[in-house]
């Protein structure tokens, strides 16, 4: 088959990922869907779901879920066989893999591109045929516009456009991480299209605090998926089991009886939905991810908040051939997903060594990368010496903000991670940390310094 003509060249897989992909990405189908055409395949059951993709998309402006695609299947396709055939092929799209997708997005989008300029080219001939040179502005314009082919402007906004929103006091709809004293500074907490990002060494409780945002705003009645790499799906479940009921992952067996009765009121009261997946770690980039992420939303599950566990497991999509690069190309990637998919995104990042000991952890300790840093709409530390570890507890601080105040910190929070208890103390600037730490020293040498003219003094008695 003439690979100018249709997609059947690539084979029977390469049209149900590309299928899939106008389904389940949002952006991809706003630039492909207006020049991808029926005769573009060959196999009628394709024909007959990409003409339901454009119908629906022309009367709403989106892609249809794989579960609508299946009730129009039903409710308007008459013949039975042919509507179980579409049905047995929407769910092939729904099931095409997901590997090599951007290879898919390009291949398909440049072929669409080289058919509307080959439409252009045929026209712009004929007019060149006919003698008719004074049109070379038209000709141009028509050349420009094949060219332009796919290619969306996402962030050009008029100033005037949408007032009344923009000056509602509630614009951002902030979704609540949990910790009073904070959320106060972040104005509400994150709202959708930003990411938090908490900076913590090793076993001070990264996981218990995106387990914490994650149950919150569950209970508030959002949708979250809370992805991670590296514990037990078992481990991450009685955390939430210990939130709900207060009872210590340790004591859930022994008081099973009244977590199964509090664990089904929350079950049969709740509409929305907390997903918790695991990922390999190292292996996954962002790109795969996402694309997950687009294929549940396109089977029906809607998310308000996604917390990745952590940001460190991620592989760039590409060697930039610098470590600290392609770090920070994850952390972009993360920012991207969540702006385009309009969901609130907390992840968590290891600090460096010189972070372990630390009273503050601050940004420039961040590991890897500081880029890592640069995309982060907020970032939050957190910091456990010994003692503060014996007591549970830990001093949290905001040390990036856009949509708040930062450089604040809460010395001696209350950071219990059995029973996943975080509060937030009385809080000081940075500045003010400081001082109060100087000022701790300055008592503490005067302490010794009595202590040590009173034993002078028991010795010449």
């Amino acid at each position: 088959m003439n690979s100018g003509k249709n997609f059947n060249y690539l084979g029977e897989t390469f049209q149900l990922q590309l299928l899939n992909q106008v389904i389940i990405d949002k952006e991809f189908a706003r630039s492909i869907i207006d020049v991808i055409e029926l005769n573009y395949f060959e196999n009628k059951y394709f024909k007959l779901i990409i003409q339901m993709v454009k119908e629906y998309y022309k009367k709403y402006e989106s892609s249809p879920s794989f579960e609508t695609l299946n009730q129009i299947a039903k409710s308007e396709i008459q013949q039975e066989l042919a509507a179980k055939m579409v049905l047995d092929t929407v769910t092939k799209v729904m099931e095409a893999p997901l590997e090599g997708s951007t290879y898919v997005q390009e291949k398909a989008l440049k072929f669409c591109k080289q058919q509307e300029l080959q439409k252009v080219m045929t026209k712009a001939q004929k007019i060149i045929d006919g003698g008719e040179f004074e049109n070379y502005d038209t000709l141009e314009e028509m050349v420009s516009k094949a060219l332009q082919v796919g290619e969306i402007d996402k962030g050009t906004e008029d100033v005037f456009h949408n007032l009344d929103e923009v000056l509602n006091d509630d614009y951002r709809h902030p979704v609540p991480m949990g910790i009073a004293g904070i959320d106060k500074l972040l104005k509400g907490g994150l709202a959708k299209g930003e990411i938090g990002v908490i900076l913590a060494p090793t076993g001070v409780g990264k996981s218990t605090l995106l387990t914490k945002i994650a149950n919150h705003g569950f209970n508030l009645g959002y949708n979250i998926l809370q992805i991670f790499f590296e514990d037990n799906p078992k481990i991450i479940q009685r955390k939430h089991f210990t939130l709900w009921t207060g009872i210590a992952p340790d004591n859930l067996q022994t008081q099973k009886e009244e977590v199964m009765a509090k664990i089904t009121e929350i079950k049969e009261t709740m509409s929305n939905k907390l997903v918790l997946k695991k990922l390999p770690s190292d292996t996954l980039t962002m790109t795969q991810i996402k694309n997950q992420v687009r294929k549940m939303i396109a089977e029906g599950n809607k998310i308000d908040m996604i917390l990745l566990d952590y940001i460190d497991c991620v592989v760039p999509d590409k060697n930039l051939g610098d470590e600290w690069k392609s770090e920070g190309s994850v952390m972009r990637g993360f920012e991207s997903m969540c702006h385009e998919l309009n969901i609130v995104g907390w992840t968590a990042t290891q600090g460096n060594r010189s972070s372990i000991s630390s009273e503050v952890v601050t940004t420039d300790q961040m590991g890897g990368s500081i880029k890592k840093a640069q995309v982060g709409h907020v970032i939050i530390s957190v910091a456990k010496t010994l003692q503060q570890k014996e007591m549970k507890l830990a001093t949290i601080a905001i040390t990036k903000s856009r949509i708040g105040t930062d450089g604040v910190v809460f010395e001696n929070c209350k950071f219990d991670n059995e029973l996943i208890e975080i509060d937030t103390e009385s809080s000081v600037t940075f500045l003010g940390f400081g001082e109060q730490k100087e000022e701790q020293k300055r008592d503490r040498v005067k302490e010794l310094l009595e202590k040590r003219k009173q034993r002078e003094q028991q010795k010449q008695a």
